[in-house]
């Protein structure tokens, strides 16, 4: 990838994908490059409530009642954090916005700031693909070796070519019919937003089904673009 040239501002970027997709690798990839933040829903929420804020104790409230945690606190988090310093570089949200409404209120906040979305980044796969690679995962029950019954497969059938285990373990939702209602999930739900982003002239889509060093150049290049 081509470092040589870092954004001039500092940008705000959407990771949109389905399970599978390779966004937590794209997004680590992004953040070494360009010194961003990835800011993830669930991370936010934990840590607001650990630090004990305003947001935070609105938040933990409603967890302990067993109910969801509405959008305006999600927002109140979310500017929080925005405002701490190792977010000036810029930053990567992943699953927050879920639905229009709630990019709406993104672009309401961002714009507090003087900031908005730069890019709304989709990591298109191909469905009956994504159902064959992740429901064919397992791994080694010892020492966590990552095999696939098609990819990659022990060398000797039945014992981790790492350390030699016999024990193997399959996460109980990596199934074809699980994998499957997912994507499908996903698709519905993110319809709208590829929607938004694209009347906004924000949208971008890249094939997540190529080789990682590849997506993470088309990538690299899409934030160059998008805050030159």
């Amino acid at each position: 990838m081509d470092g040589s040239k870092t954004p001039t501002t500092a940008p705000v970027l959407i990771l949109l994908g389905p399970p599978g997709a390779g966004k937590g690798t794209q997004a680590r990839m992004l953040e070494e490059q360009f010194g961003l933040v990835q800011l993830s829903t669930g991370d936010l929420l934990r840590a607001a409530v650990a630090a004990g804020t305003d947001a935070g104790k609105q938040a933990k409230a409603v967890m302990e009642a067993g109910e969801l945690v509405s959008d305006d606190i999600v927002i109140a988090i979310l500017r929080d954090r925005l405002a701490d310093a190792d977010c000036a570089k810029g930053v990567i949200l992943d699953g927050f916005p879920r639905t229009t409404v709630q990019a709406e209120a993104l672009d309401t906040l961002l714009a507090e700031s003087g900031q908005k979305i730069d890019a709304a980044i989709s990591l298109d796969v191909d469905d009956a693909a994504m159902v064959d690679r992740i429901s064919g995962r397992f791994t080694c029950g010892d020492c966590g070796e990552g095999y696939h019954d098609t990819f990659k497969a022990p060398a000797v059938a039945g014992t981790c070519d790492k350390c030699g285990s016999t024990e193997f373990k399959r996460r109980a939702d990596d199934n074809a019919e699980t994998v499957a209602a997912r994507l499908d999930a996903y698709h519905a739900q993110t319809a709208p937003l590829i929607a938004f982003y694209d009347a906004q002239g924000a949208l971008a889509r890249v094939d997540a089904m190529g080789a990682i060093d590849e997506i993470a150049s088309t990538l690299g290049d899409i934030v160059r673009r998008a805050t030159a």
